[in-house]
């Protein structure tokens, strides 16, 4: 039975704990790396975690650090890509048993992307340590908002242990419109929204996103020496097709190709950082995609010869643009409902239909980024209340 608490805006904010980072400069440290924060809370106690494979203290992975320091770890539970980051973009994730540390393992990226009741059976304490990337449709933070609701219903306290965001220097991008509602989009977010997962955790639960009117109990460990504007390069790639700083800087420009007819180098050794098509004639770089395991084995214009560009020497501080998609939506000489080969998918991603009306009426970027700055400006008070670090 569904267990919801009522709880007040101001007591909600309350319960969204966070331990106050240090006020002296420090060596950056993740949440997971500041232990003498958070193993008092999770001894005695049975507790489930939400981990993969970016789930480190230094060469550690956090089930063993855990279990080394007697913490009984009782379940673990998987996301996108699974809990050692070996399953593809979208592949099914299975339940069973985690083979190297031998724990149950429960997935959230298959028929169920809440925890149910007996999923959460006997825990007393849950933990998410994921890396986010700072992109409304990047899944681990649906799931966040899935968790925190399965822990608000079930009365299981959460914790999270926070993680810079590698896009968490700017915000933009359209809002997330209720209709367009979907695993690639739950709260309404800016396509780039500019917070960690604590401050997010933080926002979802203040701001009462949550069903039933339920308010989650949650602690945030916080980064400490982290700054917004400070560049942060993942130690650990986040999915399959991230491998690196570059492609996760493109990815909230790049990704919006997945509802297109257009390569993005999914099944090439440089994912989301080319861009490609059998019929181009302007670009220079070649490539051809190959199925890859645990990475792209389906990929689109598999085996074909693609023409199109190398955006590998892009800046490494590159933000979202409009440019790429609005270039390529005329270049390959299609008709627009070619080149959008799966528009319900990109409207999904955007967020909105708008921004793939606008481009089929050959509207500028300027003009379509004009029609979100609106939206853009209530969300940066919006969020104010649960942000966690400085700007700058």
């Amino acid at each position: 039975m569904l267990r919801t608490r009522i709880v007040s805006p101001l007591l909600a904010l309350c319960s969204a704990l966070v331990f106050a980072a240090s006020v002296h400069a420090a060596p950056l440290l993740t949440g997971a790396e500041r232990p003498e924060l958070y193993l008092p809370r999770l001894q005695g106690k049975h507790v489930g975690l939400v981990v993969n494979q970016t789930s480190r203290v230094g060469d550690q992975h956090l089930i063993d650090f855990l279990r080394a320091r007697g913490v009984a770890v009782t379940r673990i539970f998987a996301l996108e890509h699974g809990v050692r980051g070996n399953v593809e973009n979208g592949g099914h994730v299975a339940g069973g048993v985690d083979g190297p540390s031998g724990l149950p393992l429960v997935s959230l990226y298959g028929s169920h992307h809440a925890p149910t009741a007996r999923d959460l059976q006997g825990i007393d304490q849950l933990v998410f340590d994921i890396q986010d990337v700072g992109v409304r449709f990047y899944t681990f933070i649906s799931s966040l908002h899935y968790l925190m609701q399965s822990c608000a219903d079930y009365d299981v306290p959460l914790l999270v242990l926070d993680r810079p965001n590698p896009n968490g220097d700017y915000i933009d991008g359209p809002l997330l419109e209720a209709k367009f509602r979907s695993f690639v989009g739950v709260d309404p977010l800016p396509l780039v929204h500019g917070l960690t997962v604590g401050e997010l955790a933080r926002m979802i639960d203040g701001e009462g996103w949550l069903e039933h009117g339920a308010h989650c109990e949650l602690a945030v460990i916080p980064v400490a020496g982290y700054r917004k504007s400070m560049h942060y390069a993942l130690p650990v790639k986040p999915s399959p097709n991230l491998p690196n700083d570059l492609a996760i800087r493109l990815y909230p420009s790049l990704a919006l190709f997945e509802g297109t007819d257009v390569s993005i180098g999914r099944g090439t050794d440089f994912p989301f950082q080319v861009i490609g098509h059998p019929v181009d004639t302007r670009g220079t770089f070649k490539f051809s995609p190959h199925p890859i395991a645990g990475a792209s084995e389906n990929p689109k214009h598999s085996g074909e010869p693609l023409r199109g560009d190398d955006l590998r020497g892009a800046a490494a501080d590159a933000r979202f643009t409009l440019d790429y998609l609005i270039d390529w939506s005329t270049r390959t000489g299609q008709t627009p409902q070619q080149f959008f080969a799966r528009p319900e998918f990109f409207d999904k991603l955007a967020g909105t239909d708008k921004l793939r009306l606008a481009i089929e009426r050959g509207a500028s970027a300027a003009q379509i980024r004009r029609s979100w700055q609106a939206d853009l400006q209530r969300f940066r008070e919006q969020r104010k209340p649960y942000l966690i670090y400085a700007e700058h």
